[in-house]
């Protein structure tokens, strides 16, 4: 080989590695962007939440027009004032099924305000006044603490509320603990059930929102998230006025690994908060909540609206499902 095939060699060679350098740059550039790009988001902490829950129940039952009741929605401003939330009291007085006047109270802690771009999270905090449901009759008049049925919920937003202090989404975040839903007419009662006798906080909140014309992408409602062997199907009326967010959060769930809880097929269609919202507010709202195929007492599992609905049935492992899941939704939303 002579020396001028020797010199084109050597600048092939060295023009060849020139490129292999460069694209292994090139590489490492768009990896590290794809990096940067990544969402972190933050951890749930199951055993948090189960504090707030218990937090809750301590005070008693939180019915209306009760000491216990006015104790706990003290508690749930403070804490979410703690957490850097903004937060708005929604005084109201409202009729129940029985013609009582109820004083009841709608708590909304904000983040970022400001921006028009929001996601809302809602969930009621008062319990149910009759253990209705309750295997033994001499029970039926008795309240209930409702750890499940309205602590659990507020207790995985409180949770959200706590991190939330420490990385806020890209998005504006509304937390919603709505009043009276479970003041709806009780099984023992002659008079039809009134299906306007339920989730009168939110019916409130719908009608004459926090903000005026409030609007939001969408809003997760949560619903007894905390009992044990819990199951989420697909709620009908959710399927019905928001698939796409059903769909978002399903999936999301399963590529957690939590497809043994989220199930992805149709439940029933249950009266809740989330249908004021849908309905009057008309924003896409979804429901969490359980629906326990051949359950024991109820679809919504063996303690609804029963004695038993107390902090000894709250299972942790429900919880971080629920919270880990909706975080992820939350903080990949752009």
């Amino acid at each position: 080989m002579n020396m001028k095939v020797k010199t084109y060699l050597f600048i092939f060679i060295c023009s060849i590695m020139t490129l292999v350098a460069c694209g292994n740059k090139a590489k490492t550039k768009i990896e590290d962007e794809q990096d940067s790009t990544q969402v972190n988001v933050p951890i749930f902490n199951s055993d948090s939440a189960f504090q707030y829950i218990k937090a809750q129940t301590d005070f008693g039952p939180r019915i209306p027009n009760s000491k216990a009741h006015d104790k706990c929605g003290d508690y749930l401003i403070k804490k979410l004032t703690s957490f850097g939330a903004k937060v708005v009291e929604q005084k109201m007085d409202l009729i129940g099924y029985d013609g009582k006047i109820l004083k009841g109270l709608n708590i909304i802690g904000s983040y970022k305000p400001e921006n028009p771009k929001r996601i809302m999270i809602c969930s009621h905090w008062d319990s149910r006044p009759w253990a209705d449901n309750d295997p033994d009759k001499k029970n039926h008049h008795t309240p209930i603490d409702g750890a499940n049925d309205g602590a659990s919920g507020v207790g995985v937003i409180l949770e959200m509320a706590r991190l939330m202090q420490k990385q806020q989404p890209e998005l504006g975040i509304d937390f919603i603990f709505f009043d009276m839903e479970d003041y709806g007419t009780p099984q023992w009662e002659k008079k039809a059930d009134n299906e306007n006798s339920w989730c009168l906080g939110a019916q409130y909140w719908a009608r004459t929102p926090h903000v005026d014309r409030y609007n939001a992408r969408f809003a997760i409602l949560l619903d007894m998230v905390g009992g044990k062997n819990t199951t989420f199907y697909q709620e009908s009326y959710s399927l019905k006025y928001a698939k796409g967010i059903v769909d978002k959060v399903w999936n999301k769930a399963n590529s957690l690994g939590y497809g043994n809880y989220f199930i992805e097929s149709e439940g029933a269609p249950i009266t809740d908060d989330h249908l004021p919202i849908n309905k009057m507010a008309q924003i896409p709202c979804i429901d969490i909540v359980p629906c326990i195929l051949n359950g024991d007492n109820s679809s919504f599992g063996p303690t609804w609206h029963t004695l038993n609905d107390n902090i000894d049935h709250i299972d942790k492992n429900t919880l971080q499902v629920v919270g880990n899941t909706l975080l992820e939704v939350i903080y990949n939303e752009k």
